[in-house]
């Protein structure tokens, strides 16, 4: 597992670079945490199973209250539109409005965000 830093303002952001699923459980979790060297965390839509997006499993609330845990802010990068279902649109929607996790498409989006 690579981590890569980036300086986004006055925040250091730790990026999981990794091409495979990389979070089956909340241990999965916990080690990537255990790994990251900031309070802000990027990881991509490709790092997690597809039923993470199923809200129905809980995998994504449990997943996401190790970061809450721990105050890692959590940034996911990916096409969410792709999941079916208004709760997983609602989730994202209120997320997103609160900033402790965001789902978006782009890197350059978390940064802008995150570099405030």
């Amino acid at each position: 597992m690579k981590v890569k830093t980036i300086i986004a303002g006055k925040n250091h952001i730790s990026e999981l670079v990794a091409k495979k699923v990389t979070i089956k459980n909340t241990q999965d979790a916990l080690d990537i945490i255990g790994n990251a060297s900031s309070e802000y965390l990027v990881l991509y839509e490709h790092n997690f199973e597809k039923d993470f997006f199923d809200l129905r499993t809980g995998k994504l609330g449990d997943v996401l209250q190790k970061f809450t845990n721990y105050h890692i802010k959590l940034a996911i990068i990916g096409n969410f539109d792709r999941y079916s279902g208004e709760a997983l649109k609602d989730f994202i929607y209120e997320s997103n409005k609160h900033g402790e996790y965001l789902f978006v498409s782009s890197l350059k989006q978390v940064i802008k965000i995150w570099e405030r």
